[in-house]
Formats: C-alpha cells, structure tokens, sequence
C-alpha cells in the first residue's frame, strides 16, 4: 500500500509537471494583449477603489479581477486572445459595463473609452437611499446646477430656475445674459429652442422645474457646438431615466402670489430588452401682472432745450395655460447600433392686457394732454418638433458615428385690439376715440440634419469632425384694420407680409491629447456659411446675404500638482440677428411708441478668453475677456413734434469686457453645505447713435449664495439669494436689485415622497429700476414684477426593475430656434 501511495504520488507530480508545461507553451505561442481604462463617476469624478471585472463575452463568466487606484485607473496583463467585457461597480452607483472588446495578434492592446458610473437610488427591503447631488458642480467646460438640489426651485417654471442660477440675469423683457453679456443661447437635452426675445421667456415659463435635471453653463463651448451665441451655451436637461423595467415621477404644485399659479408634470419610462419607451406631460396655469412706468424728455436735437414731458403708467395683466409632451423610443438594433425618435408638442392659449395712462406735459410740467391706451391680445402658440437619431458604436476603442435629423414647426397667432380715448388737462374728450384691430399670424419652419464622428488615437488623443446643414423660413403676414365709424376698414399703410428664408452649413473639426504627463490641449476650427434672403411683400423691397466664417477654438489645461489646476481657453462666436428684427415692417406697441426691424443688420462677432484657476476642486477663480464688434442693440429716435418715439435695432457700437469670477462650494458642517459665486465686471460700450458718439462704461459686481441644511433624516431646507450691484446693459443703465428665497422639504412615504414649501422673493427687492441717456434721449423706467410667491408642492417616485448605465441619445439640431420671435 506504502508502495502504491509512493507511486501515484510520482505519478501525480509528473502530471501536474506536464499540465504545467503544456500551459505554459499554450501561453507562449498564444497571442496575450493588454486592457486599460478608466472609470469616473455622474459627477466625472474618478472613483478610487472600483472593483473591475473581466468577463468573458460568451458566456460571462470571470476571468480576472482588478480593483481602480486613486485615479480611478485598472488594467489587465497577460489576456489571450478572445472577445471579452468589462464590469464595474462601485458603493452608492449602479454597475457599469464596456461595449464588447477582441483581443487578436492585430489588436493586442485595447484603451476602453471612459466608462461612467452613475449615482442612483437603491430599494434595499422597502428603504429608499438616496445620493444626493451638490447644488453646484464645476466642471472643465461648464458649471453644472442640480435643479431638484434646492428647496426653492419647487412650483418655479425654467426662466425663474435659470434667474437663480450663477452668472445669469434675466431682464425687464425676459432676456437672458450670461456674466454681463447678451446673446446667450438655450438649448434644450442638447437641441436648440429656436426662440429669442418673448417667445423664449414665455417658453421657459411653460416648462415646470418639475421636468427639469441640470442647467449646463457653458461660456466658451468647443467646435463641436454652434457658433452662434456671444456669450455662450446654456443647456437644460430634463429628467430621464437609465433602468430596465419601468420608472417615474409626478408632481403637483399650487403657488400663491397676487394671483394663483398651477405646476404639474408626470415623467414615465420603460425600458425591456432591446425597446425603451420614455414619455413626459406637462401643465402649468400662469396668471400674473406687471407694472411699468416710464418718464420720457423730448429734447430738440440741435438746441438741447426740453420741448416736453412725457409720464406714462401701464399696468399689465397675463393669464395662460400651457400644455407640453414629449414621446420618444429608443430601439438597440445591435450591441454597436442604437436607433432613436422623439416627437415634441406645446400648446400655449393665453391673454395679455394692458391699461396705459399717458400724461403729456410741456417744459414747465404743465399738463397738455392725457390718453388713455387699452391693450388686449388673445395668443395661440403651437409648437410641434421631431428627431429621428443614429448611433452606431464601430469598436471598443471609442470610434463611432452619431447622425440627427430635426423637422419643427411653429404657429404663433395674435389677436390685438388697441384703443385710444385722448382728453385734454380738465379730462373733457378732445377727439373721437381710434380703434386698431391686428391679426398677426406667424408660421416657423425648421429642418437641420447633422453628423458626427470620433476617433480616439493613440496616447490619450482624440479626433472629432461634423457637418450640418440647417434650412429656415419664416412667414408673416401681419393684417390692421381700423374702425371708421363703426365699420371696418383694411388699413393697408399698417398692414404687411414678410417672408424670410436662410440656409447655414457648417463643419468642423476637433483635436485633443496631452502634450505632457500635466498639460492637456485641444483645438478646434468650425467653418459656417450663411445664406439669406428677405422678401417684405407688401413692399416689394428684397434683400440677400451670403457669407463665410471661420471660428477657431483652443482649450489648455495644466495640472500643476494634486491641489491646483490652471485652464486657458480661447473662443470666437457670433450672433446673428433675430429672423424679426430683420422685418423693416413698423409694429404699434401703443400710440406714441413704434418698434421697426432693420434688414440691414450684420451679425455681431466676439473674441472670448478665459483664464482659470481651481484648487482643491472647491474653490475656482476665472478671469475673462471679450471684445465684440459690429454689436446689435436697441436704439430709441425720437420725433420731438408729436412726441413719438422709434425703437429698432441697429448695428451701433462696439463693447468691450474684462472680469473676475469665483465660484466656492462645500460642506461646512455635517449639516450645512454651502456655495458662493461672485462675478465683477466691466463693460464699455461705445458708438455713433443717432449720428451722436456715445460712450458708456460701468463696473457690476454679482453675488449669488446658496446654502443647504440637512437636520434629522428626513428633513432639509434651503435659504439663498442673489444680488446685482447695478451695471450697463447696453445702452440702459440698471440699477441694483436683488432676490432672497428660503424652503423646506420633508420626505415621506418610505422616502419615495417629498413635500416642499417655498417663498420667492421674500423681501419683495426685485424691482427693476434703470435710465437710457444718449443725444436727445433722456428716458427712465421702473419696473414690479408679481414676484413674490408662496409655493407648496408634492412628488412621487416609482420605479420596478433594474439600474442600467446606458445614456438615451437626444437631439441634434441647432442655433436656428434661438433667433425666433414671433412678434409680441
């Protein structure tokens, strides 16, 4: 037995010893390769300590495991050939995966593209945990706000959202400037809104906070975006999804100020197999008023001497509802080829009214004359948009090929009724009253397509290129009748019919790797050319533009040492007129004032350098730069005698800005987080107005604090406020003003519910005061908004299945809709 042991023992040696042999010659003479990678987090934070796994792709089985180190880096030695996945997971995110990767004597080393993993909640038996995301995130290229972070966002619509959010400002008319300067462009999931002025601020106002994720802040946005906006890029982000099985959210919410408001969205998604189905609804009820009161001087040009005073009081009243929806469906024709549609609709009924009280006085203040100005319009603004989307993945290097096409269409229609009583000083009629009806129908069409593909390259580099193509037409035709005792009568002088159609093309290349182990650059260059032609039937008066642009961008990043990073970056954009402003057709805003579009205006160019600093990852300081020429903004003349002014936009000056901005975020106590942004600036605006040269500077400081408690497990709350010192916007100086907002918010039912309570302007300081000084204009305006709001809401999540990392593709159209407006 001894004997038999000894020798199945020698035995056993001798086959483990040939096993051993036979493997290592399988090895030898087999191809072995190399993977590599890196895994961030939602925040593109790296995460430390991930646990990696290599599978293999037939059957998932584990082949090797890894762990990331502080970088948030792994890599695997020694692979055979095979086709293989990645897993990834990490504490408090959901699991993430690689697309399928080949090992081969032709591909030995493969880069995995950076693999995301995303925070999101988890049900453990019933209990509901929760990453919660920072109010404030700064990134490279952008400023990240998490809308559902603050308490006070809840029963606010988009345009109150982004008022709040650092660095913008929203004016007297709704629009929109990003660090003192306007010309900012809004997008929407990454597509453009294609409205301007009114339209977009009435827009905005439809969308609830409710359906909203993240507002993206880009000031100086790579060539991979549309040059248009002078200022930059804001992009929002509506909720979406990323798990098998299905999910969602509804909300309602009921906010009190003069009047009553209603916010009320439902967010749905469903997600099996190779299908994903997503929708949203929204509603909201707005009923507000407005008070706007302006002091005029006319003044004769040549002597300077005061002819007259002219005192106006509006007050204005707004209701309107709008519904909103959003279809769409994601289907996986392959594991490399995603197809995509997403069908958009909004429907906006409302009214505005307007009561004016105009006092005519002479240089003495002596009153003349008084008319009273009633104002009343009836909209109906329809949108409906489309997006057929296609992304297909070429290998697990990165490589791959993204196309969207986009069809929209607008219908704007605007009945107005404006009438004018005129009396003298003791309130006795002097004239008959005049009665002016307007039909002002508007239609917008849109089609764009684009295309874009990327490349990585060996040591980190990337190469990126595009093109697209956008067609616009825009027909108006605005119909005034007037009342001649009793009977209407076409007035044919008010009437007009402007038709305008534009083609941009454009394309684009980008490059980016390090230069060094701490130097990161990337350069882009984006050609675009413009093709227009304006048609004012009603004139018969025509007019083309066809030209050519380059826009040439750089991005350098310097990492000095673990706590701080310096940025440099160089941009060139431009900002082409609004389709209306380019309608030489005189709209009647009231009796003695007159708006006119201008079809000699040029597009404005900009020159935008940023220099930035952060350390520690909390704290960034960045200064910046803009000259921009050939500037677009609003000129008043004056005709003196009947006491009348123009208002229409011109191509007048050239304004130059230099400032200083830092953003500081954290956590104070265990209990209290915090974020700071100051931004000062200085702008100088100079030009010939009016035949008159003009020169206005001033410095604005902004401040925008935000701080977040958290107190027992289930309770939050919120006080925040932001204030402007007073600045120049172009040629109107504001003065200061201001906003302070405080909430809170309880979780309930098991943590899928939440209650939350908001005041808005608690100290009711965002009144908007300002003056506009130049040649023989001298005019001042305060302005009350119904501001101040008590707001309680109500939420509720839901959700059956499993976290999924895949991102649902959304659109790819462009600038076009920034530059709507249909006529308000």
């Amino acid at each position: 037995m001894q004997i038999k042991t000894t020798e199945m023992r020698k035995i056993l040696t001798m086959l483990v010893f040939a096993l051993t042999i036979a493997t290592y010659t399988s090895y030898a003479q087999t191809e072995t390769g190399k993977i590599t990678g890196t895994v961030i987090d939602g925040n593109v934070k790296t995460i430390e300590a991930a646990t990696i796994t290599l599978l293999n792709a037939k059957d998932s089985s584990v082949v090797k495991l890894s762990y990331a180190d502080k970088f948030g880096k792994y890599e695997f030695d020694g692979i055979p050939a095979g086709k293989y996945l990645v897993s990834i997971s990490a504490v408090g995110h959901t699991k993430g995966f690689s697309e399928e990767i080949e090992i081969s004597a032709a591909n030995n080393t493969v880069n995995l593209k950076t693999i995301e993993l995303v925070p999101q909640a988890k049900s453990l038996e019933g209990v509901v945990i929760t990453t919660k995301k920072p109010l404030i995130e700064q990134k490279i290229d952008r400023m990240i706000v998490n809308v559902d972070a603050a308490v006070t966002n809840v029963g606010t619509s988009a345009l109150e959202v982004l008022e709040k959010s650092p660095g913008v400002t929203v004016d007297k008319d709704g629009k929109i400037s990003l660090k003192g300067k306007q010309g900012v462009q809004i997008y929407i999931d990454g597509r453009p809104t294609y409205l301007s002025g009114t339209d977009l601020a009435n827009y905005l106002q439809s969308l609830s906070s409710s359906q909203l994720d993240q507002i993206e802040i880009m000031t100086n946005p790579p060539a991979k975006y549309e040059a248009a906006g002078n200022s930059g890029i804001i992009n929002i982000k509506t909720k979406k999804t990323k798990q098998f099985g299905y999910s969602g959210s509804i909300s309602s919410t009921i906010s009190q100020a003069k009047y009553t408001r209603l916010n009320e969205s439902v967010n749905f998604n469903y997600r099996k197999n190779k299908v994903n189905i997503f929708t949203t609804l929204g509603y909201n009820k707005r009923n507000s008023y407005q008070n706007l009161d302006i002091q005029r001087k006319f003044i004769e040009s040549g002597t300077k001497v005061i002819k007259s005073h002219f005192d106006q009081e509006s007050r204005m009243r707004e209701k309107g509802e709008a519904f909103n929806v959003k279809l769409g469906a994601d289907y996986s024709i392959s594991k490399k080829t995603t197809a995509g549609i997403v069908l958009t609709g909004f429907y906006g009924p409302g009214s505005f009214s307007n009561t004016s009280d105009v006092m005519i006085y002479d240089q003495n203040r002596i009153l003349q004359s008084q008319t009273l100005a009633n104002t009343n319009n009836k909209k109906d603004w329809k949108n409906f948009s489309s997006n057929i989307n296609f992304r297909h993945v070429f290998d697990s290097t990165g490589k791959e090929l993204t196309a969207d096409i986009d069809y929209l269409k607008y219908r704007g229609l605007n009945n107005q009724d404006l009438v004018n009583a005129y009396f003298d000083p003791f309130g006795k009629p002097t004239t008959k009253a005049d009665t002016l009806y307007g039909n002002l129908p508007q239609d917008i069409d849109i089609k764009t397509a684009k295309l874009d593909y990327t490349h990585p390259l060996k040591k980190g580099a990337k190469f990126e290129a595009g093109v697209k193509t956008s067609f616009v037409k825009t027909d108006n035709n605005a119909i005034y009748d007037s009342l001649n005792y009793g009977v209407r009568v076409r007035d044919i002088g008010r009437s007009n019919y402007f038709i305008y159609e534009e083609n941009v093309n454009a394309a684009y290349v980008n490059y980016s790797r390090p230069l060094t182990k701490k130097i990161f650059a990337q350069f882009g260059l984006r050609l675009e050319n413009t093709v227009a032609k304006g048609n004012q039937v009603t004139t018969g008066v025509e007019f083309k533009r066809n030209y050519t642009q380059l826009f040439p961008t750089a991005y350098f990043q310097y990492k000095a040492n673990e706590k701080n990073s310096f940025g440099l970056n160089y941009g060139r954009r431009i900002n082409r007129p609004n389709y209306e402003d380019l309608n030489p057709f005189i709209l009647f805003l009231d009796k003695y004032t007159f708006q006119q579009g201008n079809p000699n205006l040029r597009p404005q160019f900009s020159h935008n350098v940023e220099l930035s600093h952060t350390y520690k990852g909390f704290l960034t300081t960045t200064l910046n730069y803009t000259n921009t020429t050939d500037i677009i903004n609003q000129v008043i003349e004056q005709n003196v005698e009947k006491n009348e002014s123009f208002i229409k936009q011109s191509n007048i000056a050239k304004q130059r800005q230099f400032g200083l901005a830092v953003n500081a975020s954290g956590q104070l106590t265990k209990w209290w987080t915090g974020n700071v942004y100051a931004n000062v600036f200085n702008n100088r605006f100079e030009g010939l107005i009016n035949g008159d040269f003009v020169e206005i500077g001033a410095t604005t400081a902004q401040f925008n604090i935000s701080n977040q408690f958290k107190f027992a497990k289930t309770w939050s709350a919120e006080l925040s406020g932001y204030v402007n010192t007073g600045g120049i916007d172009g040629v109107f100086r504001i003065k200061g003003f201001g906003m302070m907002n405080m909430g809170i918010s309880k979780q309930i039912l098991k943590g899928k519910g939440s209650l939350r309570f908001n005041v808005r302007d608690m100290l009711y300081s965002q009144k908007i005061k300002g003056e506009i000084k130049y040649s023989n204009v001298d005019a001042a305006f305060q302005q009350q908004r119904d501001s101040r709001q008590f707001s309680i809401g109500f939420s509720y999540r839901f959700s059956k299945g499993k976290a999924n990392g895949q991102k649902r593709k959304t659109g790819g159209a462009s600038e076009e809709q920034n530059r709507v407006n249909t006529g308000n």
